[in-house]
C-alpha cells in the first residue's frame, strides 16, 4: 500500500511540474499585447466579388478584436476559443455556401483569433470573405 501511495505522489508531482513548464512556456512565448495607447492600424475588407473597403483605425486597444469592435466592423458568436467572426462590415458569411472570414496580416494567415491577436502601431490586416472549407 505504501508503495502505491508513493507512486501516486510521484505521478502527481510530475504532472504539476509539466503543467508549470507549459504555463511558463505560454507566458514566455504566447501572444503579447502591444503597447497601450495611440496605435493606428489599417484593415482591408475584401468581399466575395473582390470589391474591398479600407479602414484606417486609430485605437488604444491591445488586441485586434477591440479595435474592430470599436469601429463596429465585426460581429460573431462567442465560442470556447473566443469570438467566431460571422459578419464583417455588415456582410454575413453564408454557411450554406461554405463562406467564412479569413484574417491575415501582411498576407500571412493569423495563427491566433481576433481575441488574442496583438496589434502594434502601423500593422496592416486583411479580412477576406472566403468560400470553401
Amino acid at each position: 500500500m505504501e508503495k502505491q501511495t508513493k507512486k501516486l505522489w510521484l505521478i502527481a508531482g510530475v504532472a504539476v511540474l509539466v503543467v508549470a513548464a507549459l504555463l511558463g512556456c505560454w507566458l514566455a512565448f504566447g501572444p503579447k499585447a502591444g503597447p497601450a495607447g495611440g496605435k493606428i492600424i489599417d484593415v482591408t475588407v475584401i468581399y466575395a466579388d473582390a470589391a474591398s473597403d479600407e479602414f484606417h483605425i486609430s485605437t488604444d486597444a491591445e488586441f485586434l478584436r477591440g479595435a474592430l469592435e470599436e469601429q463596429k466592423l465585426i460581429q460573431g458568436e462567442e465560442s470556447q476559443y473566443g469570438l467566431f467572426v460571422t459578419t464583417v462590415n455588415g456582410v454575413t458569411a453564408d454557411e450554406s455556401q461554405q463562406q467564412w472570414w479569413c484574417f491575415t496580416k501582411g498576407g500571412e494567415a493569423l495563427m491566433t483569433g481576433v481575441d488574442s491577436t496583438p496589434i502594434a502601431n502601423g500593422d496592416a490586416f486583411e479580412i477576406t470573405l472566403t468560400t470553401g472549407y
